[in-house]
């Protein structure tokens, strides 16, 4: 009962905080959930001083949920799965060696860039720790969420070449994070001389590389069992089953689950969707993942927002936060700046392309995941305390705000609409 009875609080608080916002707000549904959970966190925070009883208890429950396994290993999978499947494989296939430079070396230069500069920052706020801890807060801030930035995106009506080289990115960029992360990881707890280049090399080949191949024959089974019946609710349960257990898979292979994922939604989405469906099927298997996305993508901000209630963040913690905000945006910069050009031949690109992908590369759920995992014998509570920080600034600020801009940037394609929101129609 444990588990249904927090999985229940999650839905009602969702569900409520979803129709206020509607009704009175009219924000971006995943902006306004979270900001009335930042909300409401704060204010109990506030009685529990007080010694409010059910707060203290909301406390214990929220203390309870494992957010890096209920990111990580439950929802992720089936939030880029209903992401990919409408994604447009012929422009991200035109876009793909950008898409992937971007992916690759921009997460590791956005790694170095903050790594280093977080180094020299923290002794001036009398934090000083160890380059490998400034390399890991580097790296699992690095990747743009892909959850937040379809959510967002989606209501800005940006230029389609554009739109598709974000949400391209953000869709692979998490998959080489988290490898670099393990690999960072398993430094820092084990020293440099467990983590050579050889075994580095090896966990990207059987992580990335492995996780690719199973998305892509995952997907091509998928694409198959779909082009032999028609029946739209067998093919909806074949999609269910191929998120479950293709995760379930990739785990027991040590592969990415979230790149595999990606790459059969990509293959079921447009080779599936095109030439192995019925219009019925095709509509039914658009609202399924449609309404399940909305509903895990509300739990998923409502649960960032929740955290506040027992994370400890000190005032140096939240200057720190601050200033790595700046830190973040220059990195992120250079790190899109730098691939961009050395493509310039085959991608040309202008200054507003580069402000968009700057500005519109948005920290979310996966960030905070990889937060949380760290153990309490590395700097933990200082490393949580700024990523908090830097992603309620880029979800609530900047996504708020990348609509005006590729508005007034004339990047936009069409008016925004009206406050409902979501990530799963492109």
């Amino acid at each position: 009962m444990e588990l249904y009875n927090t999985l229940a609080l999650l839905i009602v608080v969702a569900a409520v905080f979803g129709y206020i916002n509607y009704r009175f707000l009219k924000l971006p549904g995943v902006i306004g959930l979270m900001i009335l959970a930042l909300v409401s966190s704060l204010l109990a925070i506030g009685l529990g001083k007080l010694g409010v009883d059910w707060v203290l208890k909301a406390g214990e429950l929220v203390r309870g949920i494992d957010f890096h396994t209920v990111l990580m290993d439950v929802m992720l999978s089936f939030l880029l799965f209903a992401g990919a499947l409408h994604v447009d494989v012929g422009a991200l296939g035109r876009q793909g060696v950008a898409i992937g430079t971007m992916a690759t070396v921009g997460i590791l230069l956005s790694t170095f860039l903050i790594g280093t500069a977080f180094y020299y920052l923290l002794p001036l706020f009398g934090q000083p720790i160890d380059y490998i801890y400034c390399l890991l807060f580097g790296v699992l801030i690095s990747p743009t969420d892909p959850i937040a930035v379809l959510g967002i995106l989606k209501e800005a009506r940006i230029d389609k070449s554009l739109e598709i080289r974000i949400v391209g990115e953000s869709l692979f960029n998490d998959g080489i994070a988290v490898v670099v992360f393990i690999s960072l990881f398993q430094i820092a707890q084990f020293g440099a001389e467990r983590a050579t280049p050889e075994v580095i090399g090896r966990l990207f080949l059987v992580e990335a590389v492995g996780g690719i191949v199973l998305g892509a024959l995952l997907g091509y089974v998928t694409y198959w069992a779909l082009r032999t019946i028609d029946n739209y609710q067998v093919e909806v349960m074949i999609t269910l089953a191929l998120v479950m257990g293709g995760t379930a898979l990739a785990t027991a292979l040590h592969t990415s689950g979230p790149l595999a994922i990606v790459v059969a939604g990509l293959i079921v989405g447009s080779k599936g969707r095109q030439q192995g469906m019925s219009d019925i099927t095709r509509e039914y298997l658009d609202k399924f993942w449609e309404i399940l996305d909305e509903i895990l993508n509300a739990v998923l901000f409502v649960l960032i927002g929740l955290e506040m209630l027992i994370l400890d963040i000190s005032r140096t913690t939240l200057l720190v936060g601050v200033v790595s905000i700046g830190l973040v945006l220059v990195a992120r910069w250079v790190s899109v700046g730098v691939p961009l050009v050395l493509l310039k031949r085959f991608y040309p690109f202008d200054r507003q392309t580069l402000r968009v992908l700057t500005w519109g590369g948005l920290r979310g759920g996966i960030s905070v995941a990889l937060a949380l995992s760290l153990p309490e014998s590395m700097p933990r509570d200082l490393l949580v305390g700024v990523t908090y920080v830097v992603v309620i600034f880029s979800i609530i600020v900047q996504g708020l705000s990348i609509g005006p801009l590729v508005k007034r940037l004339g990047l936009s394609t069409a008016p925004p609409t009206d406050g409902s929101t979501g990530s799963s129609s492109h």
